[in-house]
C-alpha cells in the first residue's frame, strides 16, 4: 500500500488512496467542494509544502542546478521542524496500512518539491510506489 507522488489536477490512478495537496495556495477558480471531483485532492497539507519565501525565492529566476541544490538544502532544513518530521513520520506509517498520494501543481517533478518531499517520505521508512 505504497504512497504515490503526483500532479494535482490528473486524472487519479485506480488504487491511488486518498490524494493530499502539500502546496502553499489553493486552486485558483474551484470551488472547494469540487477540488477532490476535479482530482485536485481530497485533503489539503500546506504544512509540507514549500514556505511561501522559499517558493518566491525559487521562483524569481531560472532554476539552475547550483539554484536547485540551494532550494533542495532549504526545503530538507524547513522540512526539520518537529511538527513536519511528525507529519512525515505519520505518512511513512500509513503508507503500510492504506494507499494515499501526495502532491504539488508544479508540471515538471524534476523542478518541484514533490520529488524531494518523495526522498524525505523513503527517509521515514514509507512505501513507494
Amino acid at each position: 500500500m505504497p504512497v504515490r507522488i503526483v500532479r494535482l489536477g490528473t486524472p487519479r490512478h485506480a488504487a491511488e488512496g486518498l490524494r493530499l495537496g502539500t502546496v502553499r495556495r489553493l486552486p485558483r477558480g474551484v470551488r472547494k467542494q469540487d477540488y477532490a471531483a476535479r482530482n485536485y485532492f481530497d485533503v489539503w497539507l500546506p504544512e509540507l509544502a514549500p514556505s511561501a519565501d522559499l517558493v518566491s525565492w525559487i521562483m524569481s529566476a531560472p532554476i539552475t542546478p547550483q539554484r536547485w541544490s540551494t532550494f533542495e538544502r532549504r526545503y530538507r532544513k524547513e522540512m526539520k521542524r518537529p511538527e513536519k518530521q511528525r507529519l512525515l513520520g505519520l505518512l511513512a506509517a500509513l503508507s503500510a496500512r492504506t494507499n494515499i498520494s501526495v502532491g504539488c501543481y508544479c508540471e515538471d517533478e524534476k523542478q518541484c518539491h514533490r520529488l524531494l518531499l518523495k526522498q524525505l517520505l523513503r527517509e521515514h521508512g514509507a512505501k513507494l510506489a
